[in-house]
């Protein structure tokens, strides 16, 4: 039986609802400066947004070593009744300091902790090798249940290249689907490759921030492969504007990349979460988007990208 796993068990992807497929709780990154997202009551308050605004669920994707904080995680789960799918996994190069230990780390050496945080738990912090592993309010184990890696733009340091093998060794023994962090869009197919190459199927693989190209020809290419696509920039007109952002996804969707759309905020900043002082929130996506998305394709079409196509993107493998 097909199953996802949440921070507070595994449940049927059915059972899901309305998934944010890309989000944050906690964060911390030399990249983010000042933008820290490190205070469970607001963040907190910042998840009961999301669901006040019309979500179940939510993946945190936040991978190892950038602040997360499973025991948290799992109380904010428990106290709002938002699902939420942990990460593991190790970002892209430029949100790592020069000294951090993972720098020394080989392909195996990765592939074994990120395995060990979906089978066996989460550790309580990152930091401390030493310990104990993060338990629920109800003290059962806090288990990933995303990969996540990232790329530079149009470039694939040794250091991704290094996580990407990992993270596809980890897919192949526990299942996790994996989440790819791309800049603009930009070296797609060749992620897809290295990772076919590697046994993962596109079809299992996201690429977050696909939106940053609103090229619905490439998408649509992409789509062709099984890959879901990640559209998580929405309220960030200095990037693409909102309206922008409509156009490409009706232009997606006719060209037949539907099944393969999921949509998040990837807000990740404190200056832009209400509940921390900033603006525009979590529940921006809810409460301002997708009313003029569901008036340009139509309720069905995204249902499609909220409920049916990340119930089978974050469903573990076999």
């Amino acid at each position: 039986m097909a199953i996802v796993r949440t921070v507070l068990g595994d449940v049927d992807p059915q059972s899901l609802g309305r998934v944010n497929y890309h989000e944050h709780l906690f964060q911390i990154s030399p990249l983010l400066e000042g933008d820290e997202l490190d205070d469970e009551a607001a963040s907190g308050a910042e998840a009961a947004h999301l669901k006040a605004s019309g979500f179940e669920a939510m993946v945190d994707a936040t991978p190892f070593g950038l602040g997360r904080d499973p025991e948290a995680v799992a109380r904010i789960s428990a106290s709002t009744g938002l699902a939420v799918v942990a990460t593991t996994g190790r970002h892209r190069e430029a949100h790592y300091a020069a000294d951090h230990p993972t720098r020394r780390w080989d392909a195996e050496r990765l592939a074994d902790l990120f395995v060990s945080d979906i089978v066996e738990g989460m550790l309580v912090s990152d930091d401390d090798p030493l310990s104990t592993r993060a338990a629920a309010p109800d003290g059962t184990p806090v288990r990933a249940g995303m990969l996540k890696g990232g790329v530079d733009y149009w470039r694939i340091s040794d250091f991704e290249h290094t996580t990407l093998v990992a993270l596809a060794a980890a897919h192949r023994i526990a299942g996790a689907p994996i989440m790819v962090h791309l800049e603009f869009c930009t070296a797609a197919h060749e992620v897809l490759d290295l990772l076919n190459a590697e046994g993962v199927a596109s079809d299992r693989v996201v690429l977050a921030h696909a939106d940053r190209d609103p090229d619905a020809g490439l998408h649509a290419a992409l789509a062709e492969r099984g890959a879901y696509l990640g559209y998580d920039g929405f309220a960030r007109p200095r990037t693409r504007s909102d309206a922008e952002l409509l156009a490409l996804t009706a232009e997606a969707v006719r060209r037949g990349a539907g099944d393969r759309i999921v949509l998040g905020g990837d807000v990740a900043r404190r200056t832009r979460y209400i509940a921390y002082g900033g603006m525009p929130g979590l529940a921006y996506l809810g409460d301002r988007y997708l009313p003029r998305l569901r008036a340009e394709i139509g309720d069905e079409a995204v249902d499609r990208m909220l409920i049916d196509n990340p119930a089978r993107l974050l469903s573990l493998s076999a």
